[in-house]
């Protein structure tokens, strides 16, 4: 059977899809050498599957595009053991935001010293559980962490920490994932001094050693500029530390939030340009102030984990109302709730059979009681889909799973990893066992 990368075209183009992506004149759709109807017929759907060989060369992109960075993974995008795995393996660290994310990294093996732990209100399990595991850094994001985290160290103690800053830059592909600006719940201003005080608090503590300054724009930004003007904020902020307290930090983070195309012809981040000017921009910053450069963090999440990821759904449903078709299909916002929350726009694909049928606008919806329970508005799909058919998603290894509900009691999906022409299973599908064992009063 010839399998080849098909042309842009409306039903045909794989720019988004995993590079190991092959199609076949009969509507075949094959992922790491494994066809996708086969793992929807072997798994059942909903389904993820995951492309460990996109992972790893997306990490090894990473680290080639930024040699003299510390490249954290950002594990809310998407975390199980083989993630954890494969990125340790690829050399990378991990960005963690509770104490379960940062024990199951490190009950997998990942070294807890390459972990940096984030969050707006960390619990005191997620703090005591940093402490008791020995993670690498943990940024402070409000004044009463300081504190906090000093007793619990005790006198005798010692933890490196950040400081998350919020540097007055609109940045992201919607409302509600720009986290850069005064009126959002992360981080510590520097126009109110805010961030100021609180530096000045930490370096009263001699248990914690400030290492350096955090900051994280958004999610979804595709161009250059707002990490430009960051690393000029931020280095401005660093030489007043150094006028006043006579402090050189060694690390500046500058979070994640790398934008990527869910559909074709969509704009992504240039990886390549953002490595080169923000290198650029901040040895110029540093030598105007004159300032060591700093080492350079950076914690890329769905730009690694997001493309290499695909949901499988069976179509249950067409329904014709009005000037509108509806392709309700066996999953929805319990699985993905990106669309309902800020909108985000994909690309299903039929799969399994070819069609002849010219292409229609149609409206895929889940299964769930909602109205904005949509997974793809205006997708362009054959006239003649029909229940059973079988659709696939690129674009969906981030915030899928890791945002996945337990609406409706449904279950949530199963992870299935493939590679080398074999399908493996990293995560299994909750079933009702799972859902009736939590639930233990009448």
């Amino acid at each position: 059977m010839t399998t080849v990368h098909e042309p842009t075209t409306a039903s045909g183009d794989l720019s988004v899809w995993p590079a190991s992506a092959t199609s076949s004149p009969r509507g075949e759709l094959a992922v790491g050498g494994v066809p996708l109807a086969e793992i929807a017929d072997c798994f059942g759907t909903p389904v993820y599957v995951l492309d460990e060989a996109e992972v790893r060369e997306r990490c090894r992109t990473y680290r080639h595009a930024f040699p003299d960075a510390e490249v954290l993974y950002a594990a809310k995008a998407f975390l199980c053991r083989a993630m954890a795995h494969w990125t340790a393996e690829e050399g990378l660290g991990l960005d963690v935001c509770s104490a379960g994310e940062l024990e199951l990294a490190v009950t997998t093996g990942f070294p807890p010293d390459r972990i940096v732990l984030h969050g707006n209100a960390k619990s005191p399990r997620d703090l005591d559980t940093a402490l008791r595991l020995g993670v690498g850094r943990i940024v402070i994001d409000s004044p009463s962490e300081i504190a906090r985290l000093a007793a619990a160290i005790g006198p005798d103690g010692h933890q490196k920490v950040m400081v998350r800053v919020i540097p007055g830059i609109s940045a992201g592909g919607h409302e509600k994932i720009r986290t850069g600006t005064d009126d959002q719940k992360f981080g510590l201003s520097i126009a109110d001094g805010y961030a100021q005080h609180a530096i000045a608090r930490i370096l009263g503590q001699p248990q914690l050693e400030l290492t350096g300054l955090h900051c994280h724009l958004g999610s979804q930004i595709t161009s250059v500029k707002p990490y430009l003007v960051a690393v000029r904020r931020m280095v401005g902020l660093m030489s007043r530390l150094r006028d006043q307290h006579g402090l050189v930090l060694p690390e500046l983070d500058l979070g994640g939030g790398h934008g990527i195309a869910y559909r074709p012809g969509e704009r992504a981040l240039d990886l390549t340009a953002l490595a080169r000017k923000v290198r650029t921009e901040l040895a110029e910053a540093c030598a105007t102030a004159d300032l060591p450069v700093p080492r350079l963090i950076i914690e890329p999440g769905r730009a690694i984990a997001g493309p290499a990821g695909i949901a499988l759904y069976r179509v249950l449903a067409v329904k014709h109302t009005g000037d509108r078709v509806f392709v309700a299909v066996d999953g929805g916002m319990s699985d993905n709730p990106r669309p309902a929350l800020y909108g985000v726009r994909y690309a299903p694909r039929l799969i399994g059979r070819h069609s002849t049928a010219a292409p229609a606008r149609v409206t895929v919806v889940g299964r769930h009681c909602e109205a904005g329970d949509l997974l793809a508005a205006d997708a362009e799909l054959p006239a003649d889909l029909r229940p059973g058919d079988l659709l696939a998603v690129p674009v969906a290894g981030a915030y899928h799973l890791s945002m996945a509900s337990g609406y409706n009691l449904v279950g949530r999906p199963p992870v299935v990893a493939v590679g080398d022409g074999l399908a493996r299973l990293l995560v299994r599908r909750e079933t009702l066992d799972d859902i009736r064992s939590r639930d233990v009063g009448l």
